[in-house]
Formats: structure tokens, C-alpha cells, sequence
């Protein structure tokens, strides 16, 4: 992990952000609609702008959110920049979803986040909300084990140009200069973020090389706001995904396989957004809000004795011998649009709120690969293209959320959501044979809660949601259609106690989220010769989170949280390879961990203040031993560790 030291030079003083009252409502309204209040019967943490910058010297996303309860998370290149990800209750991040302003972040096929495409983007985010399980109804796939909110920046009454830098280990820099005009004539206000982060990365030659755009303008009328954005990212990163093999973590722990010196990502994607937010009354506001989202890149391999037949080509005839292999260079392409709409509606109806909305999203990607040099060229063309197809993805979903004061002290929370998803792509139909293929789902996606005040500094919180999630692309393209695996459904009961005061806070959540169909990988090989992750019966989740703050002083603060959980398969099947037989055989297991789901995790800080402008935190994140796959077995364990 980089140590980064920052370095902030500050050409004019910077602004607080301050805002007017009615800019402020109308600002928020495009979030508000997706994330939970203080009496939404969910457990959610919320980050402050404050608490951003305090930990924003280069690393990605999910290093600012690493103390926040049950989340873990990981970094290819091992500095925190580049590829990185984070699982919450061991939920991996194609089970998290992530929006910004309200717009759907998860890639529509592979259903994960890349913050690598994103870099810097913390510096232009104002706060951030994390909710643990289901949660409440978003836009785009559903919360599968937690939902990440993120809100970009708001109104900065006064004109300002900043410039931060940090530096730290392994060559780790990040430079980015942040302006914006303020509020002009009362209407109007532009802000711009340019950003470079670079970093050598702690395992071999895991270089990056991270460039980043923003740019916003807004329109304040009396009663509306129009806020526009673009941004964009484009990242080269030199390839860390295979990770340290056992046998390497006592006497080589930097190891990386790839040694080519060109096997690097290199891929670019540009957001545009415009947001439209009206209060029609004080009870009601409307907020509509369009999006594109295009990206493109590829990444580079070289492969070793790679058969032609597998690209296309023929094999090599001499008048002594055939040539059937060889060496080569490939780039795997990926050429990509997201666009649609979401919309919402908030109304106060004396002790009723009442929240409409939903998205309609259209996602349209091509994939292909070309082969740039070849050590026998055979009958390929000069940057052969091997494969191409396409897919198309339609996501509509509609919900409705009602919080009612059924007294003084009690609320009734019931959110109810329907999705659908209707996807096309190039797959293999019941024979094997290549052609196009379509799936549709339809879900119906029901939450209901209670939320009761104790007294002024307690309260209590029950909820029972419901969850439905779509197979992804390698589950369909890589099956035959007569052995596409079902969708997936959680059950997730929560149950909360929350109690604040001056010097002390507590907050207790009890979960147990219920899988049917969950989707893991077994090892089992299909009829197209690819791993395969399969259905299986029952599993679960289940486990405390912990949170605390305690005032020791007036300058000194302890916060801390702890998760204890257990995270099961009740029975399923696993298929290895024999390479005597040229088979596969099974073996049977019960009641086995989870994958990369550790039973202990916590976090604990200790901050004293300096004085008002300097603090000194002392950090420690454990996370206990966990498994890389579902049998539980001991050459199959990371080690817990501390930091």
C-alpha cells in the first residue's frame, strides 16, 4: 500500500461550500430519490466532502471508502492506483451497485466498475452514501449485497483554482488543478478538474498511467436547476491481473507472470450528463435527467504457440512439414455506448412522502480482437481480425417508495420496484452452433420496514427486502442456450439499533441475506470447453455490523467498527480436472465458506486535533483469513492480516 504525502499550493483562497437554500433542495434532488434518510429502516453510512479530502491523495475510489463496516478491498498493482475493487459483506462488485448523480456506473455486461476509467473522479465527488444489502431501489441492476450512491460536486458560491499534489511509494504522483467561476449574476456557475496520476505500482512492472477531464455548468432559475457534465478518463495500465501464486508470498511477494513489455490496458471512456430539477410546490419537485456514456480500448497480450485454427487461419504447409502454431501478439477490443434517461418524483402528502421514478437505459457493445504481429503470418491479413460480434441491452425499471408517520415515533417504509431486462448478443444456440441469441427477465423487487424511536437519542429498525439479479455475459456467451443458469434471488432481513449522543454513539445491525440460485464458480467445464459458474440450491449470510464513536477529549476522538459474520454454501459440487482421464470428476461439499468472505473484519481510527487546520489519525483495518474458492480448503486460504 502507497504511503502518499500531499502537497496542496493554493493560487486563491479556497471557497467553502456554501449554498443557497432553494439551489441547495433542488441541487440534491437527483440523488435524494435512490438514497436513505435517517429514518429509512436500511443500514448506510454517509461520507462528507470533508472526510474525502481528507483521505484523496491519488489512490482510487475504494481506498476512501476502506474504513466504512464490512467492506474489504483489493488492488492489482498493490499501490492503490490502477485496477482496484471492494467487496461489502463479501459481495463481490458485480453485486454492488454503483450510481453517479442518480445514473447507473456498472458496466451492462460484465455488471462491474472499473474505477481505473475514472481517475481522480473522488476529487469532484461532494459526498457519498454506501448501503449495506439490498437497501432501496436504485437505477440499473440491483443491489445484490450493497449499493453505492455518489453525488459530484455542488454550488461554490465564490471563484477558485486549486492545485494538489501528493506523492509516495513505488514513484506514486498525482497532480490536478480544480477551478471554477463561482456564482455569476446569481445564475450561473462553471467548474473544470484536470488530473494525472502515475505510479510504478508495488508488483512488477505494474505501471499506470492515468489521465482525467471534468468539467460542469449550471443554470440556478427561481424555481429550477439545469446542471450539465462531462467526464472522461483514460487509463494505460501495464497488466497485474494474475496475481501472486502461493508458493512466490515468502520469497518473491512483487511476482508478476507477464513479462512482454507492451501486455498493458489501454482503454478511455467519456460521461456526458444533464440533469433538469423543478420545484413544483413546497410538497413537490421533479428531477429528469438524460445520459451517454461511450467508451473504447483494448488490451494487449502476447501469446505462445497459440493453434490457428483457433484464430481463423490455416495451418502452414511445407514440402516436409505443417505448421500449426505459433507465436503472437493480440489486442482484444471493446467499443462501447450507454445512454437513456432516469426520472423521479417527490411529493409530501402531510405525514406521507412519496417517491416515484426509474430509468430506461440502452446499452450496445462490440467486441473483437485483431492480431498485430505473428511470428507466421499464415493466410491472415495484415492486423487479422479473429472475432467480432455484438450486443445490445435494453434495462427499464420503475419504483415507488412510500415513508409514512404513523406517529411521533414510528415509521412505515415500503418500496416496491420493477425492473425489467431484455439483452442480445452472440452466443451458441442448443446444437453449439454460433448465432444470435436473446434473453429477457422481468423482477419484482419488494421492500418493507419500520423505523421507532426509543426516545430522543435511540431508535430501532426492521426491514425485509427482496432482490432479483440477471446472469452476465460470460454466463450466456459462454453456454449453450438449453444451459443458460436462472437468474439469482436474495432475501435480506435486517435489524438495526442506532443510539447517539454528545460524546457517545452506537449503532447495531443484525443481517442475514438468503440466496436461492446463487451463481459461484464450480470448476465444471460446459460443451464449449469453458469454466462455467452455476446455480446452486441454498446459500447464505449472515452476520453483526458494529459502529461506535466515543469523544475522549476535545481534541482526541475514537471511531471504530467491527463485522463478525458467516458466510455459507449448504451443499454443492465441485469439478476437477484429471489429466489422466482427460475428464472431469465431482466432488461433493457441505456447509463451506463463501469465497473471499471473511468471518472478522474491523476498523478502528484514533484522530487528535492539532489545531483547527492540523490532525494527526492513527488508522488499523483487520481482515480475517478468507478462502479463493467455495471448498473451504486450507491450501485454498489468504491469511488474515492487519494494517
Amino acid at each position: 500500500m502507497a504511503a502518499l504525502l500531499a502537497l496542496p499550493f493554493i493560487g486563491f483562497a479556497q471557497q467553502p461550500n456554501d449554498t443557497v437554500s432553494m439551489q441547495k433542495v433542488l441541487n440534491d434532488v437527483n440523488v435524494n430519490a435512490l438514497r436513505a434518510t435517517e429514518k429509512t429502516p436500511v443500514a448506510f453510512t454517509n461520507i462528507s466532502k470533508s472526510e474525502i479530502e481528507k483521505g484523496n491523495l491519488g489512490q482510487d475510489l475504494p481506498y476512501l471508502i476502506s474504513l466504512t463496516p464490512s467492506v474489504v478491498i483489493t488492488s492489482d498493482a498493490g499501490a492503490g492506483v490502477g485496477y482496484t475493487g471492494f467487496r461489502v459483506r463479501g459481495s463481490d462488485p458485480t453485486r454492488i451497485n454503483v450510481t453517479i448523480n442518480g445514473i447507473p456506473l456498472n458496466d451492462s455486461e460484465s455488471q462491474g466498475v472499473w474505477w481505473v476509467n475514472m481517475p481522480d473522479f473522488s476529487s469532484s465527488i461532494e459526498n457519498i452514501q454506501i448501503q449495506r444489502g439490498v437497501g432501496t431501489s436504485t437505477n440499473g441492476g440491483s443491489a445484490f449485497g450493497a449499493s453505492v450512491n455518489l453525488k459530484t460536486d455542488g454550488l461554490k458560491k465564490n471563484p477558485y483554482f486549486t492545485t494538489s499534489n501528493s506523492m509516495g511509494s513505488f514513484a506514486t504522483l498525482k497532480n490536478n488543478i480544480e477551478f471554477g467561476t463561482g456564482l455569476i449574476n446569481n445564475k450561473f456557475a462553471f467548474d473544470g478538474r484536470v488530473s494525472k496520476i502515475s505510479s510504478d505500482g508495488y508488483i512488477d512492472r505494474a505501471t499506470s498511467n492515468l489521465k482525467s477531464l471534468y468539467l460542469q455548468g449550471t443554470y440556478f432559475g427561481a424555481s429550477s436547476v439545469i446542471k450539465a457534465l462531462v467526464f472522461t478518463g483514460n487509463e494505460r495500465t501495464y497488466q497485474a491481473w494474475y496475481g501472486v501464486p502461493l508458493n512466490y508470498l515468502d520469497s518473491n511477494r512483487t511476482f508478476n507472470p507477464y513479462t512482454y513489455k507492451n501486455e498493458v490496458d489501454n482503454y478511455g471512456q467519456t460521461h456526458y450528463q444533464l440533469h433538469y430539477s423543478k420545484q413544483l410546490s413546497t410538497e413537490t419537485t421533479v428531477n429528469i435527467a438524460a445520459h451517454f456514456t461511450h467508451g473504447e480500448g483494448y488490451y494487449e497480450q502476447e501469446k505462445i504457440g497459440e493453434e490457428f485454427a483457433d484464430y481463423g487461419l490455416e495451418n502452414i504447409i511445407l514440402s516436409d512439414d505443417t505448421i500449426s502454431s505459433t507465436n503472437l501478439i493480440r489486442r482484444k477490443w471493446l467499443n462501447n455506448d450507454f445512454g437513456g434517461f432516469t426520472y423521479s418524483l417527490n411529493h409530501q402528502m402531510g405525514n406521507l412522502d412519496l417517491v416515484l421514478g426509474g430509468a430506461n437505459n440502452s446499452y450496445s457493445g462490440q467486441h473483437y480482437g485483431n492480431i498485430i504481429w505473428a511470428e507466421y503470418a499464415s493466410n491472415g491479413a495484415s492486423n487479422h481480425q479473429y472475432y467480432w460480434n455484438k450486443a445490445e441491452k435494453l434495462d427499464h425499471n420503475f419504483y415507488a417508495k412510500a415513508n409514512y408517520k404513523y406517529s411521533d415515533a414510528t415509521n412505515l417504509y415500503l418500496d416496491l420496484q420493477r425492473r425489467r431486462v431484455d439483452y442480445i448478443f452472440e452466443g451458441y444456440d442448443r446444437n453449439g452452433v454460433p448465432s444470435e441469441q436473446e434473453v429477457s427477465h422481468a423482477f419484482f423487487n419488494p421492500k418493507i420496514g419500520l423505523f421507532h424511536d426509543l426516545n430522543q437519542s435511540q431508535s430501532i429498525y426492521v426491514s425485509f427486502a427482496v432482490a432479483n439479479k440477471e446472469p452476465n455475459r460470460n454466463d450466456y456467451v459462454e453456454n449453450k442456450a438449453d444451459e443458460y443458469p436462472s437468474h439469482e434471488t436474495l432475501y435480506d432481513t435486517e435489524v438495526g439499533y442506532k443510539q447517539s449522543g454528545e460524546k457517545f454513539s452506537l449503532g447495531v445491525n443484525l443481517y442475514h441475506m438468503k440466496y436461492k440460485n446463487q451463481l459461484v464458480l464450480t470448476g465444471q467445464i460446459n460443451d464449449v470447453g469453458a469454466y462455467r459458474r452455476a446455480n446452486i440450491d441454498e446459500s447464505y449470510r449472515k452476520g453483526i455490523e458494529l459502529e461506535a464513536t466515543y469523544k475522549l477529549s476535545d481534541k482526541m476522538t475514537w471511531a471504530g467498527n467491527m463485522t463478525l459474520s458467516e458466510n455459507k454454501i449448504i451443499s454443492h459440487t465441485e469439478y476437477v480436472d484429471n489429466w489422466d482421464t482427460w475428464g472431469q470428476e465431482k466432488i461433493d461439499y457441505e456447509n463451506t465458506d463463501l469465497a473471499f468472505s471473511p468471518t472478522a473484519i474491523w476498523a478502528s481510527i484514533f484522530n487528535y486535533k492539532v489545531d483547527k487546520n492540523i490532525s494527526i489519525d492513527f488508522i488499523s483495518k483487520y481482515v480475517g483469513e478468507q478462502f479463493i474458492d467455495n471448498t473451504s480448503s486450507d491450501d485454498r486460504k489468504l491469511d488474515d492480516y492487519l494494517v
